[in-house]
């Protein structure tokens, strides 16, 4: 399994400019994509074995990562 992290910008690269924008007008858009980087970032730690976690754990943060990037993606489509 590739240990690649999943930036908004690299899964929804129609929707750059569109992220950006929303970011800096949106203040919930704002906190979401946030929240996703956080996330984002304690997974990809984990999965590198920097800060390793027990599995369930980590598919509980894989969900909540997911459920994060189908709100972003509803209000892409919005928007």
């Amino acid at each position: 399994m590739a240990h690649t992290p999943h930036e908004l910008h690299d899964d929804f690269p129609g929707h750059a400019e569109t992220i950006s924008t929303l970011k800096q007008v949106d203040a919930h858009f704002a906190r979401m994509t946030e929240e996703y980087h956080a996330l984002n970032r304690r997974i990809h730690r984990a999965e590198t074995n920097v800060e390793p976690m027990e599995d369930l754990a980590m598919i509980d943060l894989r969900k909540q990562r997911a459920a994060l990037k189908d709100n972003i993606y509803s209000a892409l489509r919005t928007n």
